[in-house]
């Protein structure tokens, strides 16, 4: 049976969920992929622990001081990186360092946090390229809810016309509570960041930079594009009044933050601001924390998804979405004989 070692960097609710759910998942691998997939090494920021016969849940919780880092995931031998620490586009980091040396030593690497391939994410393509590595981003790429899974698979060949994306959960439950309930913005911020769904300094989300930056990834890794988040006309949503509520109420529409790519004059343009969408529009029911993408094409025409799925449990099963494609290839390849 073809052994596969599996590192996960970032050990956060998402990377230990995800460690948890790749352990149960083990019998399904061998049954599925005939491969015992091993967790060789996991780490958090100041601390780690690595076995080359396979970590279990329990090591998780006596992680041993100082095991952390590029050099350490290279030494536990694995062969596949899940990189799944905290996210800044601004700089990359934590994870570009981990990325980058994975990418660089030829290991195919799944990418959940991403900062680093919004702010690095050209050279990032570039390297995988030249050292023959897979880079797979379900996970990044708005987690739960399909979206360069439908690109490069359901509707590939097609000519994109339009992408329209609700993209961010925590907005998306901030507006639906403001519009069906009745409250306030800071009143439905206070309840999501009680609720632990919102986070404690919520800018990158009500800023409206959060889904700026997936849609980002959806045109650079779905559809070939070259954006950077300068490129992006970014609004949010920390203005809107009760008065515009009520406004939009009486008008019979509702309100969204959404991520829209788009080509006016066969130049690529991408925006983030509130679209409004009649009760009757498919958008206008995504309510609470829940996300959807409506991408148009000129052969398929209308394609739409929506995602409901709970954290961090959704990008955990999203990231391993994208261990069982690397799976599947390497079990279709000449090393399955």
């Amino acid at each position: 049976m073809r052994v596969v070692k599996v590192a996960i960097a970032g050990l956060g609710g998402v990377g230990r969920a995800t460690a948890e759910l790749l352990l149960s998942r083990r019998g399904r691998y061998r049954e599925v992929y005939a491969t015992d997939v091993r967790l060789a090494a996991a780490c958090g920021s100041r601390s780690g622990r690595a076995d080359p016969d396979g970590l279990e849940a329990s090591d998780l919780d006596a992680l041993e001081d100082g095991r952390t880092g590029p050099d350490f995931i290279a030494a536990s031998g694995a062969d596949i990186l899940i990189e799944a620490g905290p996210s800044d586009f601004r700089t990359g980091g934590p994870g570009l360092v981990y990325i980058h040396a994975s990418l660089s030593a030829g290991l195919d690497t799944i990418v959940v946090s991403k900062g680093a391939l919004v702010h690095s994410g050209s050279a990032l393509r570039q390297l995988a390229k030249s050292t023959g590595a897979t880079l797979k981003l379900s996970g990044a790429a708005a987690s739960a809810l399909p979206t360069i899974d439908l690109l490069e698979h359901s509707l590939k060949g097609c000519r994109v016309v339009r992408v329209e994306g609700i993209l961010n959960a925590t907005t998306n439950y901030l507006l639906d509570a403001m519009t069906t309930r009745g409250i306030d913005f800071h009143e439905a911020l206070r309840q999501a960041q009680a609720g632990g769904f919102a986070e404690a300094n919520p800018s990158n989300d009500v800023d409206g930079w959060d889904t700026a930056a997936k849609l980002v990834l959806i045109a650079n890794f779905g559809l070939g594009a070259d954006l950077t988040m300068e490129d992006v006309q970014v609004e949010g949503i920390g203005s809107v009044t009760m008065d515009r509520v009520q406004a939009w109420r009486a008008d019979g529409v509702v309100p969204k933050l959404v991520g829209e790519l788009s080509w006016p004059d066969g130049l690529l343009r991408a925006t983030v601001g509130i679209r409004t969408y009649p009760t009757k529009d498919p958008l206008s029911q995504v309510g609470g924390k829940d996300k959807a993408i409506r991408i148009l094409t000129e052969e398929m025409g209308e394609t739409i998804a929506i995602a409901s799925g709970k954290e961090p449990m959704a990008t955990a099963a999203a990231a391993l979405k994208d261990l069982e494609s690397l799976l599947a290839m390497r079990a279709a390849g000449p090393s399955s004989d």
